[in-house]
């Protein structure tokens, strides 16, 4: 869930694109935002996040339920090229461990 400008929660769907590379975020069915990757073996390179519905959180969802997904597969560690992500994860320290 996000929040709207006007407090009402709007639902965020957000989902794995692995076929386009990118974790991506719907509002209402519409593609609001996404968060591109490049996958190895042992790490998942965050390197670059668009957000284009601004003021409901959707690019805190977005990347809390990437790193949330990287951390339910186990083995990954996560490398923020990404400035969005990268300062996401230093207001986070909760996903300290992923990095």
């Amino acid at each position: 869930m996000a929040e709207g400008r006007s407090g009402e929660q709007i639902p965020v769907e957000v989902t794995d694109n692995p076929a386009q590379h990118r974790f991506e975020a719907h509002l209402d069915g519409e593609l609001a935002g996404f968060a591109a990757y490049t996958l190895s073996d042992t790490k998942i390179v965050f390197t670059h996040t668009e957000v284009y519905v601004e003021g409901y959180g959707v690019g805190s969802a977005l990347v809390r339920w990437a790193l949330d997904d990287v951390r339910r597969r186990g083995s990954l560690r996560v490398v923020p090229l990404c400035p969005f992500v990268r300062a996401y994860l230093d207001k986070h320290p909760e996903y300290a461990d992923l990095t």
